[in-house]
């Protein structure tokens, strides 16, 4: 159990740290403490590759991180309406290992696939892999399906209540 926790800690600290950071030189014409959306550095963004910069969208939206061909490739951080996303991009969609936090404090660590949770259909619901914190303390680390805890997991309270083993449609089925 105590494993599983450190596991996830140490996932969680190394999506903060090690994705903050690149080997890649700086974007020309880059500005770390641009604020809002100009279409001259837009026109600099869209021609920058291999490098490392910030973007600021028309509606607020900020991006930190990699760039080929003008997209977000690589590691970065993207922050919008007080949700952050910091992990992997794939021509401009989160692919890979990521950690999303909602608005609400909720969290989502695990893989992505084309912008969306590993999914293998065109929901946005979480399948495969991860560990999902909700902002009341709550934690389930382990395999979801459709959305739903399903498969091996461990569903922790807020109050520390521990329910580990086989998940189906959201109910433990099965205790180790």
């Amino acid at each position: 159990m105590k494993k599983v926790f450190l596991y996830t800690f140490l996932v969680l600290m190394s999506c903060n740290t090690a994705w903050s950071q690149s080997s890649l030189p700086e974007c020309e014409g880059n500005d770390k403490n641009i604020s809002s959306f100009s279409y001259k550095h837009f026109k600099k963004v869209r021609s920058w590759t291999n490098c490392y910069g910030t973007s600021v969208g028309q509606k607020g939206e900020k991006y930190v991180g990699e760039f080929y061909e003008g997209v977000f490739h690589g590691k970065g951080t993207f922050t919008h309406n007080g949700r952050k996303y910091v992990g992997e991009y794939k021509k401009h969609k989160r692919h890979g290992q990521g950690t999303y936090t909602y608005a609400n404090g909720d969290k989502y660590v695990g893989e992505w696939k084309k912008n969306k949770y590993n999914a293998p259909d065109d929901s946005r619901e979480r399948d495969g892999q991860g560990t999902y914190t909700y902002s009341d303390g709550r934690t389930y680390v382990g395999t979801w399906k459709k959305g739903l805890r399903h498969g091996k997991g461990i569903f922790t309270e807020a109050s520390g209540k521990v329910e580990e083993g086989f998940w189906k449609n959201n109910k433990l089925v099965k205790k180790k």
